[in-house]
């Protein structure tokens, strides 16, 4: 069976390198999700890449707040990697939003319904429509020093989801949104036990504080050794993903491989 991977959005920041590297550091055909600029996101995945056949990357338009979209891009992606044939192997689930309150007061109903939409709703959604695309039990996998040994399915979480690491409060629907999320994995890795067996596990990322839009605002209060590029970022991130075994399944861990506890 061949295998692909799946990243969701691309458009910029983290997606868009996560995109890049698995491009360029594997074999596997990628699909790239954006809302909009379709034709701009795929030239700015591709910029400089060299010795990268440029076939392998697909970009469909998916947006997390409209299912029909996801729908569409599952249906398309069906098309080009029949089930029988070929099967996900790596998948980045990773929109985000942050409205920071820092009371009670100024949480804003719809800004934490938007929050919740994007950052849990978004990627619930996506594991109803991509899922199926997971290995099975019967599976073959391909075996590869680049890839995971099984298939992998991470989405994006964030050290303030964590209950037992929260010493300072405030940030209420982006901590909240993001402590659902890793309920959610542990939940969706409990199911893959039963359908996929050791072929597949999903696992939750904290990246931390990366230079992107979503935490433009904080720059200034992050000392430089711990603000990362993109880059550098990603770079962690895959190495995490491509070193977990089954016994970090179903849980959540920072760019380093550590654990962030629930």
């Amino acid at each position: 069976m061949q295998p692909w991977a799946l990243v969701c959005p691309t458009s910029r920041g983290i997606g868009l390198e996560l995109a890049r590297q698995i491009l360029s550091s594997t074999k596997l055909p990628v699909v790239a999700t954006a809302r909009r600029d379709l034709d701009q996101t795929r030239e700015s995945i591709l910029t400089d890449l060299k010795d990268v056949e440029e076939s392998r990357l697909k970009v469909l338009k998916v947006d997390v707040l409209d299912e029909s979209t996801m729908a569409d891009a599952a249906s398309a992606c069906n098309d080009m990697f029949p089930r029988k044939e070929n099967y996900l192997h790596m998948s980045f689930i990773i929109p985000g939003l942050l409205f920071p309150e820092k009371s009670p007061q100024q949480i804003q109903y719809d800004d934490a319904l938007l929050t919740f939409k994007t950052n849990t709703l978004g990627p619930m959604m996506m594991l109803k429509h991509f899922s199926t695309f997971l290995p099975r039990k019967s599976a073959q996998l391909e075996s590869s020093p680049a890839l995971p040994a099984s298939a992998v399915w991470a989405t994006m979480s964030a050290r303030v989801g964590s209950i037992t690491d929260n010493q300072l409060g405030g940030w209420y629907s982006y901590r909240a949104s993001k402590a659902a999320v890793n309920q959610m994995t542990k939940t969706f890795d409990n199911y893959l036990r039963t359908s996929a067996g050791e072929h597949a596990m999903a696992i939750s990322l904290h990246p931390g504080t990366v230079k992107t839009g979503l935490s433009k605002e904080f720059w200034n209060n992050v000392k430089e050794q711990k603000l990362f590029t993109p880059e550098f970022a990603v770079g962690k991130l895959l190495d995490v993903v491509k070193t977990r075994t089954m016994d970090h399944r179903g849980r959540c861990f920072d760019w380093k491989g550590e654990e962030v506890l629930p």
